[in-house]
Formats: C-alpha cells, sequence, structure tokens
C-alpha cells in the first residue's frame, strides 16, 4: 500500500513513512491510493473496536513493518469505548459518545493509535523525533497524553493565547518532561501556519526530525474511520438501514474520517458537516468559490478553523463544490443557536452537550421532517461537557460533573511559554525548550 501526496509532488511512500513525516515534502497530505477491501460479514459485533480496526487498518499498513503489528498496536490505542446511545423511543436518533478516553474528547482516538505507531516506528533511532502539533483545543491534551514520557519523542503544543476554555488550557499545560507548551499570540490559523512552516525550514528540519500529529497526519485520521466503522455496521446489522452522520467540524479530519470509512465500502448514507461561526467550508458548497478567511472566535472553540486543511484531502476525492456536496452537506450554526440548543436539551431531553455537540443537535433540528423521518441520524458526541463548564453551567443552571481523568489533570501545576505568531519565534522556542 502506497500513499501520495495531495498535491502531487511528492514521492509516494508507505505506511510508517506517511506517519513518521506527518506533512509531504511538497506541504501536502498523504492520501491513500487505495482501498483496503474487508469482507463485512466477517467482522466481529461492533463493540469490538479493536476487533474491527484490525483487519482495516492491516490492509493500509501491507508490506510495511507495522502490518505484523496492526492488531497489538489496535487493542492498545482503543481500549476505551463509544457507545451509541439512543435517544428516542424507535432508535432512529442516537448519539455516539466519542469522550470516553483519557482526554475526554474524540482526538483520544487518533492520538493514542499515533503514539502506539511511533513509539514502534522509532525503536532503535538514537536521533530524538519532535512532534508539533497545533491545537485549537482538544487534539493537544488528547497528543500530550498519549506521547508523555514516551522515550526519545518530544512534543510541541501550539495553542492560540486566550481562544481554549480553562479547562482546555489546563490539559494543554500540565505535562511537563517531554511536552513543551506554546501560547501563540494569534489564533488556530497562526498555529497551524507555524506547524507548516516548521515543516518546510530546513534549519529547523536539521535539528531534529519532524512529525506532526494533527489531523494533517494519516495516522490521525485511519482510527477516527473505525469508529464510523462499527457504529454504521452496528445500526446496519440492527435495522438493515445506513447510518447518517452529523459530525461537528472544524478543521475536518473527523469529518475526512467519515468519508473515508464510506469509501471503503461502510453502509454509510448521509453526512451532515456541522460548522460554527467559521463558514469556508458552506459557503463552498453553496457558492463553488473557495474562500479561507481568519477564524472567528465561537463558543465551539475546538471548530474556530477559517483554513481547514483537510479539505484538501475531501477535494482529493471530490474535486470541485459540486461532486463534494453529491458526497456531503454543510450548516453554519450560530452563538445563540448553540446556547439554545444546550439549554433545551437539557430541559426536553436530559442531556447535557458540549458546545461542539451542540451546534450536531442543532443541524439535527434544522433538517426537513422528511429527511429526519428517512434515515437513521447519529450525533457525533465530540467532547465531555465538562471541558466548557464556564460555558454550560451557566445555561442549564446546574454544575457539570467532571469525570476523574480530567479532575486529575486540573490537579497538575500549568506550565507554558508565550511567543508571537513567527516563525523565528517557534524556532526560538524550540531552542531553548
Amino acid at each position: 500500500m502506497q500513499f501520495a501526496s495531495t498535491r502531487g509532488k511528492a514521492p509516494e511512500v508507505g505506511f510508517s513513512a506517511a506517519l513518521a513525516q506527518g506533512l509531504a515534502p511538497d506541504g501536502g497530505l498523504y492520501v491513500p491510493q487505495q482501498w483496503p477491501a474487508v469482507a463485512l460479514a466477517s467482522l466481529p459485533d461492533a463493540s469490538d473496536l479493536a476487533g474491527i480496526a484490525a483487519p482495516f487498518i492491516g490492509g493500509f499498513a501491507a508490506g510495511d513493518p507495522l502490518e505484523s503489528e496492526v492488531d497489538a498496536i489496535v487493542h492498545e490505542a482503543f481500549n476505551f469505548p463509544a457507545p451509541l446511545l439512543p435517544l428516542d423511543a424507535d432508535g432512529r436518533l442516537a448519539v455516539l459518545e466519542l469522550f470516553h478516553g483519557p482526554t475526554a474528547a474524540f482526538k483520544d482516538f487518533g492520538a493514542r493509535f499515533l503514539a502506539a505507531c511511533l513509539t514502534r516506528i522509532r525503536r532503535g533511532h538514537s536521533r530524538p523525533l519532535r512532534i508539533l502539533v497545533a491545537t485549537s483545543g482538544d487534539t493537544g491534551g488528547a497528543v500530550a497524553a498519549a506521547f508523555h514520557r514516551q522515550p526519545g519523542i518530544e512534543v510541541v503544543v501550539l495553542f492560540p493565547k486566550g481562544l481554549v476554555s480553562p479547562t482546555q488550557q489546563q490539559q494543554l499545560t500540565c505535562w511537563g518532561d517531554n511536552i513543551s507548551s506554546l501560547a501563540v499570540q494569534g489564533t488556530f490559523d497562526d498555529c497551524q501556519r507555524l506547524v507548516k512552516e516548521a515543516f518546510l525550514d530546513p534549519q529547523m528540519r536539521a535539528e531534529a526530525e519532524l512529525s506532526s500529529a494533527n489531523s494533517i497526519n494519516l495516522g490521525r485520521l485511519l482510527p477516527q474511520a473505525m469508529y464510523y466503522a462499527a457504529t454504521s455496521l452496528d445500526i446496519w446489522r440492527r435495522y438493515g438501514e445506513k447510518a447518517s452522520f452529523i459530525i461537528p467540524s472544524g478543521n475536518l479530519g473527523n469529518s475526512v474520517a467519515c468519508l473515508w470509512a464510506q469509501r471503503m465500502g461502510l453502509p454509510i448514507g448521509e453526512i451532515v458537516l456541522a460548522h460554527n461561526a467559521n463558514r469556508t467550508v458552506v459557503d463552498y458548497l453553496q457558492t463553488g468559490e473557495l474562500r479561507p478567511r481568519p477564524s472567528v472566535a465561537t463558543l465551539a472553540s475546538a471548530m474556530d478553523v477559517g483554513s481547514p486543511s483537510n479539505l484538501e484531502r475531501m477535494t482529493a476525492l471530490y474535486p470541485d463544490a459540486r461532486q463534494l456536496g453529491t458526497a456531503l452537506s454543510a450548516v453554519s450554526i450560530s452563538d445563540a443557536q448553540i446556547s439554545a440548543r444546550i439549554t433545551h436539551d437539557y430541559s426536553a431531553r436530559g442531556q447535557v452537550w458540549c458546545p461542539h455537540t451542540a451546534t450536531a443537535a442543532e443541524a439535527y433540528e434544522q433538517l426537513s421532517a422528511e429527511r429526519r423521518a428517512s434515515g437513521r441520524w447519529v450525533l457525533v458526541a465530540t467532547a465531555h461537557p465538562a471541558k466548557f463548564r464556564e460555558i454550560v453551567e451557566p445555561l442549564i443552571g446546574q454544575p457539570v460533573a467532571v469525570p476523574e481523568n480530567l479532575q486529575r489533570l486540573f490537579e497538575l501545576p500549568s506550565q507554558f511559554t508565550e511567543i508571537p505568531a513567527t516563525l523565528a519565534a517557534l524556532r526560538s522556542a524550540m531552542q531553548q525548550g
């Protein structure tokens, strides 16, 4: 199995090389050159996420040194549940809870898988690997947790100063040891730009081997595709119907993962992307014109992305807006709608949503009655509401219970360095770190 750059100006590489490099040398993102065929009838029960993931990911790793270790990797990474819970009597609406991992966000799936892969790839290497990760909230915490104290690997987390929740910032800055945290004077887009510039900078590449743990890394997307595989298979076996997903969307990694699961032959129907006020994808689908723009700060801060990287992977499958629009749709949800949905669904359903999951819940309510009745709909819950207590608690008038894994992190000291949004500042911070 080989992987090519979305920009077509870099050599094709195997599975391990694509994961270790993160970004292709031409600045593009790695995409598979073929899709593994797996007999769906042969797959285990949907609750066995690792058992479902092993043959799919094993197909992507075919011919690679990691191929023989895929089963051990997925069992190591996917050691927490992703429950599908009904929200109505007949199960036509359900929620997929992806926040039961170590940092209470869906990013734990990809981060733990990537860590399990890279620690194996790095066996016998004397030169350290430096992982750069830009985060709008959840990614950095998940990556830090997955790689904390892993020998021979350093992690540099870049987050936008003042634009993540206090709970998220604590998760990004409480680690120490081999984890360095940088508060960038700018937006998430500035953090993402710095990571890409670092990969193309000869001096920084000479100082250390660089890789990324953002959703630009193939090793983040493939494991995320697996919970869509398991969930769609579960619904197909129960009801004989395809699952349709509503996905809170920012940098589009989670959305591409669902598209890839569909491309692998899983029984997936409609895909709806729920964006906040950052309308780049919504406007692209409506007008056919791609206009990245500075990100706008919203209540759903982890989705505050004005120039989503993974749109390159989407257009690798669907080259223009018209074709992409046949595969998915997208809506924009305002802060006022997010707040109202959190309040309403707590009162009406007893559900406590984080602001990101609330965008999906609101997007569902905006579907026509005909669309809702025609499918089995799944809201993708991407983070535990305790990560956004400052927003959620005033809206529901109740304290949000904090999971034990988050409470433990609150008790650790926070440490970070503030830098301007320049490559020179990033270079200096890493030399000092």
